[in-house]
């Protein structure tokens, strides 16, 4: 017997801890949720990195865990939460740590993905399971439990909506580094894990930073953590560039100040990291570049069809399969696999994208299939 669904949810848990591109892919459902049910509260267990970005996002209460803590962090949640009750949890992260926090939450409902999606054995530490969604959007994916919960209909009458929540003291700092004059924004790493390979090349990088100086008179902003190998990135790139096309503020700027960055720029161009997901959410034109990760699965979500798109001649070549007899969400894990895009595509690509935009923009009427 299937436990029952609440009809009107007085307090909903949604428990996701991870990633920057993940929790900014989340947030149109918890917009769904709020209009839905207006009076619920909703309380969100989210990371530490990932609530400095989302901090002040309106109508949620958030639950902070720093996965450094260790079992002291969640035993700290479990009392924190020690007397209350959630009519329903969303189990949103597929990963045993949240699994095991979840633990200590006590919850009526609580709902997590099928088992084609689960990982981790999550669907030993849920109630109920999402109806099976194949090959869905990481968006779509977390829609399907508003989907479950208010039905599809409503669900799906409305447009996207994300309203992140930045200071004006976010945009001063952006102000800072960028200037006055337009610009466009290149993150050229993503998250540097082991064996992740989403790294475009400097050569690359430096040919649409070039295109976008001597033929929009646009300078590139280059921005990104400060980890070892984002500096040195940074610094082949600016060594191939012209002086005064590009502004390296790699490490420079905090998570809010970027996202103001992100909003006031031209257009976005990075692969598959955080950066490409922020933008989107900000409605900002996205360029993002994909060879190891399956763009239908991950791209930007408004700016799919901007997408520079090599991940099935990846599959082929370092995988030797066919893109439809690979599992749903496979990684080409091979370190050549970004060097089959190539610069014409991008700057092609850069040049339709700024072309169609503001008219192909979704900032104005944001649509699912925009």
């Amino acid at each position: 017997m299937k436990h029952p669904l609440p009809v009107r949810p007085a307090h909903i848990c949604v428990l996701r801890l991870s990633a920057l591109g993940d929790v900014c892919n989340l947030v149109p459902t918890i917009r769904v949720l709020q209009r839905l049910w207006p009076d619920a509260r909703i309380t969100w267990i989210i990371g530490k990195g990932e609530h400095s970005l989302l901090a002040g996002l309106s109508g949620v209460e958030f639950i902070v865990y720093d996965k450094a803590s260790g079992w002291a962090g969640m035993r700290e949640i479990w009392r924190q939460l020690g007397d209350t009750r959630f009519d329903v949890l969303l189990h949103m992260q597929q990963a045993l740590r949240a699994s095991v926090l979840s633990l200590g939450l006590k919850a009526d409902l609580r709902i997590g993905y099928d088992k084609a999606r689960a990982k981790d054995w999550q669907h030993w530490f849920t109630h109920r399971q999402l109806a099976p969604h194949a090959h869905a959007h990481v968006l779509e994916s977390f829609l399907d439990f508003a989907r479950l919960l208010g039905g599809e209909e409503r669900v799906d009458a409305e447009p996207l909506r994300w309203d992140l929540a930045i200071p004006d003291s976010a945009y001063q700092e952006a102000a800072r580094v960028t200037g006055e004059a337009p610009y466009v924004v290149i993150s050229p790493c993503a998250n540097p894990r082991l064996r992740n390979f989403r790294n475009w090349s400097a050569e690359g990088y430096a040919a649409v930073i070039a295109h976008a100086w001597e033929e929009h008179g646009l300078r590139t902003v280059m921005t990104g953590g400060n980890s070892a190998q984002e500096q040195e990135m940074g610094a082949r790139i600016r060594a191939l560039c012209a002086e005064g096309a590009v502004i390296d503020a790699i490490g420079g700027t905090s998570l809010k100040g970027l996202l103001a960055m992100l909003d006031r720029a031209r257009m976005v161009i990075a692969p598959d990291s955080g950066p490409v997901h922020m933008a989107n959410a900000l409605r900002t034109p996205t360029l993002g570049l994909f060879a190891t990760t399956n763009p239908d699965r991950a791209a930007p979500y408004c700016w799919r069809r901007f997408v520079v798109d090599r991940y099935p001649d990846a599959v082929r070549r370092y995988l030797h399969k066919s893109p439809e007899a690979i599992p749903w969400g496979t990684r080409v894990r091979h370190p050549d696999a970004m060097s089959l895009i190539r610069a014409d595509d991008v700057i092609a690509q850069f040049d339709a994208l700024l072309d169609a935009a503001p008219s192909a923009s979704p900032r104005s009427e944001p649509d699912h299939e925009a």
